[in-house]
C-alpha cells in the first residue's frame, strides 16, 4: 500500500475505500485535470454512460442473481442521472459533448478477468469496485481545487460512487466469500496501481500521469 494521508480530502472518503485502493492519484494527474477542465467533463460524462451500460449488461447476463439485478438496476439509474447532470453542467459552461477515445484504464483491468464462470462474474464485480473506488477518490482529490458549483456536485458524487463501490464489492463477497475476493483484489490492485501511476499519452478521467514531453 502506497497511500499517504491527504487531510484535505481523506475525510470525505470511507476508510474501507482508501484501504482498497493501492495508491493515491498522483499530483501530476490532478495538475493535468485542472489544465483540461473541458476534457475532464467530457470524459466524465462518457464514464457515467459506460457505467450505466455495464450495469445493464450485468442485468442481462446474470438473470438468475436477484441481488445483482436489484443493485445493478439502482446503479444504472443513478449513473444515467449523473450523466444527465454532467451534460447539464457542460451546457452551462459552453462545453460541447463529443465522443473521444477512452483511456486504457478499464480495458487494462478487464484484460485480467477470468474467462470461465463463476470466477468471471467475481472478477467483473471486482473491476467494477476498482472503477467506482478510483472515481470516488479522484472526485475527492479534485474538490479542493474546483469552483463552488462543481465542487458541490463532485462532493455529492463521492457519496454515491462510494455506495457503488460497496455494492460491487459486497456482491463479489456474497457470491465467492471474503477470503477468495481478497486474494483476487490483491491481484487486480497490482494492475490498477500500474495503470494509475504509469504514463499515458492522453489525459482522461481514469488515465495515468501525463507522459513526459520531449523539448
Amino acid at each position: 500500500m502506497t497511500n499517504c494521508p491527504d487531510p484535505a480530502t481523506d475525510d470525505l472518503l470511507p476508510v474501507e475505500l482508501l484501504d482498497f485502493l493501492p495508491c493515491n492519484t498522483p499530483q501530476r494527474w490532478i495538475d493535468a485535470a485542472l489544465e483540461n477542465p473541458a476534457l475532464l467533463l467530457i470524459d466524465h460524462a462518457q464514464c457515467e454512460k459506460k457505467a450505466a451500460s455495464t450495469a445493464m449488461s450485468l442485468m442481462f447476463r446474470y438473470v438468475d442473481r436477484p441481488e445483482l439485478l436489484t443493485k445493478m438496476s439502482q446503479l444504472a439509474r443513478e449513473e444515467l442521472l449523473h450523466f444527465e447532470q454532467v451534460v447539464g453542467l457542460m451546457q452551462g459552461r459552453g462545453i460541447d459533448y463529443s465522443h473521444i477515445p477512452a483511456s486504457r484504464y478499464a480495458e487494462g483491468l478487464r484484460e485480467h478477468v477470468a474467462r470461465e464462470e463463476p470466477q468471471r462474474l467475481i472478477d467483473i464485480l471486482i473491476v467494477g469496485a476498482f472503477i467506482e473506488a478510483r472515481s470516488c477518490e479522484r472526485f475527492a482529490r479534485l474538490i479542493p481545487h474546483l469552483d463552488e458549483s462543481l465542487a458541490r456536485f463532485y462532493r455529492s458524487l463521492v457519496r454515491s460512487e462510494g455506495r457503488h463501490f460497496e455494492d460491487y464489492l459486497g456482491l463479489a463477497e456474497r457470491y465467492a466469500g471474503k477470503a477468495f475476493v481478497a486474494e483476487r483484489v490483491a491481484r487486480f490492485a497490482t494492475h490498477e496501481q500500474a495503470l494509475i501511476e504509469g504514463e499515458d499519452a492522453m489525459f482522461r478521467f481514469h488515465s495515468g500521469v501525463p507522459a513526459a514531453r520531449d523539448h
